[in-house]
């Protein structure tokens, strides 16, 4: 069974007419005519009395309103993707992580609204791994997260790199590492931390680092956003490892200090300078949307030019995005 033969069924049922319903559909009238003999020989009974008119027997009658349903669900799903392909997607939905969200992606947001003022854009703050979790099962279009090469490796995934920038330390102003201009890892490591939750790529940053220097990571407290980091720091005894692109508004804040990492450790001849890479992901048949592509490059035209003074990353991925 063939969806031109139940398209030349239901041609023929609305025009009563072998010869009217070839016309409709653009095919002769002998082509019409042996796509109803394989339809019938397939469902092993006739469809039509042919007399005068074509009339529809009972098997006609009863196949009717399904073969009706069939071919209307063919046409929307045509309408429907090539309102795709045009850019007349209903929504965009973006996952992002908390410091891209506060800081860097308004202008990109503004934009892209101004450009589809007809698309809904929905953007979920979202730890790293999570937000490509949803990305792979096709609830967002879109992430971008610290990288994760074990969850952004696939011939469907489209990655490209944004910016490397360095982790700092966070405390509260009168925090004795706020003495130093860079903390040096063995002090960093003295002082309980307040982390990530899991599932957060940072967590996962910070944690492979302590155990590089043997050291046992002190995490007495696990929050998901920066207020409750800055929050809680405030308080003097507890401190955070972030990334500098997070701590925007503590600089701001009198009653926090942020400090960068030692580059070296002078007692274990490791360098204890720690940096993250953000990319942005999507897969290869979404990057073909033109809302979806819109938003690539404003990402690359806004984003990444804030970053360019910390050097140009290395791409996992060049891409020509046409």
């Amino acid at each position: 069974m063939r969806l031109e033969q139940l398209q030349a069924f239901l041609a023929i049922a609305e025009t009563g007419s072998f010869q009217q319903a070839a016309r409709k559909c653009g095919v002769t009238q002998s082509t019409i005519s042996r796509q109803i003999q394989a339809l019938e020989a397939d469902l092993g009974l006739s469809l039509f009395h042919r007399t005068t008119g074509a009339t529809l027997t009972l098997g006609g009658e009863r196949v009717l309103p399904r073969v009706r349903k069939i071919c209307q669900e063919w046409r929307t799903i045509k309408e429907e993707l090539a309102d795709l392909v045009a850019g007349k997607q209903p929504e965009l939905c973006i996952a992002a992580i908390h410091s891209i969200c506060s800081n860097c992606l308004p202008p990109v947001l503004q934009q892209f609204c101004h450009d589809y003022p007809d698309i809904q854009l929905r953007v979920t703050s979202l730890g790293s791994d999570r937000a490509l979790k949803v990305l792979k099962d096709g609830l967002v279009d879109l992430a971008i997260v610290m990288n994760n090469r074990f969850l952004t490796t696939g011939s469907e995934m489209v990655v490209e790199v944004l910016y490397d920038e360095p982790i700092e330390v966070l405390t509260a102003a009168d925090h004795p590492l706020a003495q130093f201009d860079k903390v040096p890892w063995f002090e960093l490591v003295r002082y309980p931390q307040v982390v990530f939750k899991d599932g957060y790529g940072m967590q996962r940053l910070v944690q492979e680092r302590f155990e590089r220097f043997g050291a046992t990571l002190q995490a007495v407290l696990e929050v998901n956003t920066l207020d409750a980091f800055r929050g809680v720091v405030r308080q003097g005894e507890l401190i955070a490892l972030l990334p500098r692109s997070a701590l925007v508004e503590a600089r701001q804040d009198p009653t926090l200090a942020v400090r960068s990492l030692a580059n070296s450790d002078s007692s274990t001849s490791v360098e204890s300078g720690l940096m993250r890479q953000v990319v942005m992901v999507t897969t290869q048949d979404r990057l073909q949307i033109p809302p979806i592509r819109h938003f690539w490059q404003l990402v690359k035209q806004l984003i990444v030019p804030q970053f360019e003074q910390q050097g140009k990353p290395q791409a996992i991925k060049n891409l020509q995005v046409r």
